[in-house]
Order: C-alpha cells, then sequence, then structure tokens
C-alpha cells in the first residue's frame, strides 16, 4: 500500500505564476538560468539556483549560496509571491506536449515507502548530487521541487481527476518552450478521503524522473525523525511532495549516444566488427529513428545504417539482458569501442530525444563526433519490471518530456 497525505501547499498567486514558476534545477547550467531570471526578481531560480545571485566565480555549492536560497524562499513569502494554503488539499496537474495532455496528482508521499522501497527506483544515485539536494532541503525546511512518480493506471483515480478538471483551472498558461501546463486545487473533502483510500490499494509508486530529489528529500525526512526525541510519526517532515501520473498516459523518449573515435578502428574496419553482433544495413545520408525493440541506427562519415541485433546478443526474459541499452553498451561500446564505464568515460556522450535526430546528425557532421547510436526507447512497463524487480537500469536509458515545472506548489516539511 501507498502512504500518502493532502498537503497544504505554498504557491504563487495567479495574477504571477508566470513569473515565478521555473524549469527544474538539473536541466539547466546556472549560466542559463542567469540569462532565464534577468529582471525577473520573482523567478523560482533564485531560490533553487541561488548561485545567480552572486558573482559567477563563486562556487554554486558555497555555504552563502544555500543561504541565499532560504532568504530568498523567505522573502518570496513575506512579498506575497509565495501564500501557503489554509488547509490540506491535493493538487491536479496537467501537462500538453505536441497534442497530448497527461494529469498526475499532486500528493504527499512517505518517507518510510522510500525507505522500505514501495516506492521503486530504476537509476543508481550519486552521493554528491544526494548531498547537494539534502542541503536545500534542510536549509529552506522546504520540499522546493517535486519528484516524478508514476503508479499503476486506475479507473477510480482517474474518475476523481476527470471530475477535477472539468472545472476550470487555478493555473493555465503555456510556457516559453511551447508546454501547456494547467493546475487545479482539489478542495472537496469527500474526493481527498477517496484518493487517499485509493492509494492504499496502489502497492508501490515508481520514480520516473528526479532519483536525487528523492533520495534525499526521504534522507532529510529520516534525520529529522532521529533528531526529534518526540517523534510521533505523523509530523509533516515523514512526508515529500510528488506528482504521480498514471503509467499509461506516460512516454519515455530515446536517450540516444554519441562517440569521439572509433578505438582506432577505420570505418570499413568498425563495419564488420559489427556484423559479428548485428546485421548491417546501409542506407541513406539521413540518420533514421529506429523503428522497433532491438533495432538501432548508426550514423557515421555522412551515412546511415540500421542494424538488427542477432538473437544470441540478448535474453528477452532477462529484464535487463533484453534491453537496447544494454545490447548497445556490450556489444558497440563495450567490446568493439573499449568503452567500459558510461558515467565516466570522457569518450561518450549522451543526447536526450527531445533534441531530435538532427542533433545527433548536426554534431557529427561538424566533427565534434565520429559516431552517433540512436535507439529505440524503453517502455514504461520495461522500467516498471526492472524496478519491481530490484534491478538496476543502465546510465542514461529514460529520458521523460515534458518536464515538471517547478513553482507551481511547495512541499514545508513544518506547517
Amino acid at each position: 500500500m501507498a502512504i500518502i497525505k493532502p498537503f497544504r501547499g505554498v504557491r504563487p498567486p495567479k495574477s504571477i505564476v508566470k513569473e515565478v514558476v521555473s524549469r527544474p534545477y538539473d536541466v539547466l547550467s546556472s549560466l542559463e538560468a542567469r540569462l532565464e531570471a534577468e529582471g525577473n526578481e520573482k523567478s523560482l531560480y533564485r531560490i533553487i539556483k541561488p548561485e545567480i545571485d552572486f558573482d559567477e566565480m563563486l562556487d554554486e555549492h558555497h555555504p552563502e549560496v544555500y543561504e541565499r536560497a532560504v532568504q530568498n524562499f523567505n522573502k518570496f513569502q513575506e512579498r506575497g509571491w509565495l501564500v501557503q494554503d489554509p488547509e490540506e488539499y491535493y493538487y491536479v496537474y496537467a501537462q500538453t506536449m505536441n497534442g497530448k495532455t497527461q494529469y498526475g496528482l499532486v500528493v504527499c508521499s512517505h518517507v518510510e515507502d522510500y525507505m522500505d522501497n514501495k516506492i521503486k527506483k530504476h537509476e543508481l544515485t550519486r552521493r554528491d548530487k544526494e548531498e547537494d539536494r539534502m542541503k536545500h532541503v534542510r536549509v529552506n525546511n522546504a520540499n522546493i521541487e517535486p519528484v516524478f512518480f508514476a503508479y499503476p493506471e486506475n479507473e477510480e483515480l482517474d474518475k476523481i481527476v476527470k471530475s477535477v478538471i472539468s472545472l476550470p483551472a487555478e493555473y493555465d498558461f503555456t510556457a516559453a518552450d511551447g508546454i501547456g501546463h494547467q493546475f487545479w486545487i482539489i478542495k472537496d473533502k469527500d474526493k481527498i478521503a477517496d484518493i487517499t483510500h485509493i492509494f492504499e490499494f496502489i502497492p508501490n509508486l515508481y520514480i520516473a524522473d528526479g532519483h536525487h530529489r528523492s533520495a534525499a528529500a526521504a534522507l532529510v525526512g529520516a534525520e529529522k525523525a532521529k533528531q526529534n526525541p518526540n517523534h510521533g510519526g505523523d509530523e509533516e517532515y515523514n512526508y515529500f511532495m510528488a506528482v504521480c501520473f498514471p503509467d499509461n498516459q506516460l512516454n519515455i523518449i530515446d536517450y540516444n549516444r554519441l562517440v569521439k573515435d572509433l578505438n582506432g578502428l577505420s570505418h570499413a574496419q568498425f563495419i564488420e566488427h559489427l556484423k559479428e553482433y548485428f546485421i548491417v544495413e546501409e542506407k541513406s545520408s539521413e540518420i533514421e529513428a529506429p523503428s522497433e525493440l532491438h533495432n538501432f541506427s548508426i550514423y557515421l562519415d555522412g551515412k546511415c545504417y540500421k542494424l538488427t541485433a542477432k538473437k544470441e546478443t540478448y535474453n528477452d526474459n532477462d529484464p535487463i539482458d533484453v534491453l537496447d541499452v544494454t545490447i548497445s553498451s556490450k556489444y558497440i561500446l563495450d567490446r568493439i569501442l573499449n568503452i567500459k564505464d558510461l558515467r565516466s568515460d570522457k569518450r561518450i556522450d549522451f543526447v536526450g530525444g527531445i533534441r531530435g535526430l538532427g542533433e545527433l546528425k548536426k554534431r557529427v557532421d561538424s566533427g565534434e563526433m565520429k559516431l552517433a547510436i540512436a535507439l529505440y526507447p524503453v517502455t514504461m512497463k520495461q522500467l516498471m519490471d526492472i524496478a519491481d524487480s530490484g534491478n538496476i537500469m543502465p546510465p542514461k536509458t529514460t529520458w521523460f518530456e515534458p518536464k515538471l515545472r517547478s513553482g507551481l506548489v511547495i512541499h514545508k516539511l513544518e506547517n
């Protein structure tokens, strides 16, 4: 059973919501945040990337930077740019991209569910990134940004969400990137009770995006429990904010690879090595998207090739071995190109599908990279199967779009 609760959200007034909200902290650089927030003192970047208030030479992890986050969070509340709701509510957050809308419930998830692995993970986290977000949660005593969860589709929840979105939205705007955002407040106490009750019968939640934020939020909650001699279990710090989407509404976009060199091989030698593991077909001069699982496209010296993995290269009954990222990592990157560690090798780079196959072609044609590998995206079922089995996906496997907008609602760890 998944334990969730409503919460007293801290939100911007409707009239200034577009000035406040921002992209998530981890999808842009400090310089990009500085440029996006220029001339806008209400931008949430001043809380989630507060280094933009300092000289560019100052380390973004300097204690003064975290302290500025707190100062700005307090200032936003004092000036009425962020206002706390009077009662505990759930919220519905809708995102529209390319004509498709997905509807998520904004809830507070329980720290113990994370610790007990009822909230399933599919990626490894890095301790330095965890510690950065833990400091941010600690100093602000709040989850400023939500995490992105998925749950198995549920008809009862769908009906409640449908009834909520039939009413006018509290927020309704299109961001500069063309993605639409709508936000509703669920104030009806019966609906709130029903949502809480229905989630009790959902065995697991799945982290789609935000593994570091999830870990940081849960670890700070656990810390606070240990530090409180009067800990009772119902304190607000036992929960952290998440947007939960039904799995049937989510799509994972391809996450592609670029390689700087062919490990000393000529073009012809590289293709011959590929033929040991793949059926290789030369295509056009334009890079093409793979059409199905176990198909790959590579782009090299102005030519595109279709690769079909030979049956002995994968095991459809193994949740990790069946993945195309596993096949490409094992047989192209490791065995042929001698790239052993995707997390640290400087010869490889990764491009999320949102930037398109054109980005791969451009970077190869420019001479910056030698080879592009386009992968067929993993499915939500594959992600959930892997998480359920206790396995971890290879690095840089999933790319979710659209990203959650930050600043629509914030969760304080003390009411």
